[in-house]
């Protein structure tokens, strides 16, 4: 009775045995997955250095080279390692499996961590490894492809060896590409052209919005021979009209006749169209005579168009011939400031003009930053006319023409004529 009345009593709560016993439950836990973690990513970085976690993104350098990341990137399977030598490592020991372009596994973001998105990996697809030779050649292949196809020209040929005459008929063109944006059309005709003479030149009507044009149009050539037909050689160009800037060249054809056996029956011929190369060079496009008189005094410059010869004949269907006629240009720093032409002359490769025109020029600064384009066209009242050749003179040019200009700025008020042979 004594003993009890000398123990204090202190009463103990049961929320705080089990908040003991909880908070000491949970450190057990917490510390066994702590130790279970780091136990597993020390495991995975020893072993598996390829499938580490992405919290260690500070790799060495040599583990990065571009031999192991090929090869961790391509398919692993499952073969006999091969012993490292220095700077190397192991690869992982997986199974053969394939590793999709879209992967979002560990060795995925442990490269996205490593920042080689400027690297071009090549991953596996369905089809097959991606090395970089076949990536090489499926690239051209695929550019190959993508090169614009320019449609195919449908024409005939036949020979008449009594009448001599070479008989040309451009039936059609197919598939042509658009050469108008807005419409998704083209304004299509044909020129063609007989090589190695350069000089017979026929064209076809333009057909307006299509890009299948059929022309069905014959063109005769007369005054050949059965021994001139193997040195012959067609040269088809199919042009785009523009009314408003320069027709567009889409393509050309070249067609020899050299290994063709052509007889009184037509021979229908099938050729696609392709880029054209270069530009064909025709050997003489003529000559004009030009006289050309400077005044001082009255800040004029006098140019006389006289007349031209031996001008190719852009023409040789029968009635219709060349129609020549001459533009010029004055140029002040390079840029046309004054255009004036002569009248157009029918029929004529040797025509004769005897026309004068007159140009103002700035005052006080003589010829130095004056000069002329002429250009003789043949005139179309179907298509745009075309140039004939073309002759530029002025202090910036070469030859007979910087000698011409030089001649009528040293000796003014004289009226100075040369003969220049027109270039393309």
């Amino acid at each position: 009775m004594g003993l009890k009345e000398g123990i204090p009593e202190h009463p103990v709560h049961v929320g705080a045995i089990l908040g003991i016993c909880f908070g000491g439950l949970a450190f057990l836990v917490s510390l066994s997955i702590c130790f279970i973690t780091c136990y597993r990513r020390r495991f995975a970085f020893r072993h598996h250095p390829d499938y580490a976690s992405a919290a260690f993104k500070r790799a060495p350098k040599k583990d990065l080279s571009s031999t192991s990341l090929k090869s961790s990137a391509s398919s692993i399977s499952m073969k006999s390692p091969v012993c490292p030598g220095h700077g190397q490592r192991l690869e992982p020991m997986v199974p053969d499996k394939k590793i999709p372009p879209s992967s979002s596994g560990p060795l995925h973001q442990h490269l996205e961590s490593q920042q080689f998105k400027g690297e071009a990996y090549h991953m596996e697809s369905e089809k097959g490894d991606f090395t970089p030779e076949n990536d090489e050649k499926t690239m051209e292949k695929y550019l190959e492809e993508k090169k614009q196809k320019l449609g195919t020209l449908h024409f005939t040929v036949q020979y008449d060896q009594k009448k001599m005459s070479l008989v040309v008929t451009i039936l059609r063109a197919c598939d042509l590409p658009a050469k108008d944006p807005a419409n998704v059309t083209a304004d299509p005709y044909i020129k063609l052209q007989l090589l190695p003479d350069k000089r017979h030149k026929v064209k076809t009507r333009v057909l307006r919005k299509t890009l299948n044009p059929t022309y069905d149009e014959i063109f005769t050539f007369y005054g050949i021979s059965v021994n001139q037909l193997q040195s012959i050689t067609f040269h088809f160009v199919v042009v785009s009209f523009d009314r408003f800037s320069r027709d567009e060249i889409i393509g050309e054809v070249v067609y020899p006749l050299a290994d063709v056996e052509l007889g009184h029956k037509e021979k229908t011929i099938c050729k696609e169209i392709v880029p054209r190369q270069q530009k064909i060079v025709t050997q003489g496009r003529g000559e004009l005579l030009v006289s050309l008189c400077y005044q001082p005094v009255a800040n004029r410059l006098t140019v006389v168009i006289l007349k031209a010869r031996d001008l190719p004949k852009m023409d040789v269907t029968g009635l219709s011939g060349t129609y020549p006629y001459v533009k010029i240009y004055l140029l002040y720093d390079g840029q046309r400031v004054a255009k004036k032409k002569t009248h157009v002359k029918k029929r004529t490769v040797n025509p004769v003009f005897n026309e004068s025109f007159v140009f103002d020029v700035p005052s006080n600064e003589g010829l130095e930053n004056i000069g002329l384009e002429l250009l003789l066209l043949d005139y179309d009242r179907v298509t745009k006319n075309e140039v004939i050749g073309r002759l530029d003179l002025g202090v910036h040019t070469k030859g007979n023409e910087l000698c011409h200009w030089s001649e009528v700025v040293n000796c003014p008020r004289k009226q100075i004529a040369q003969w220049h042979k027109l270039k393309e």
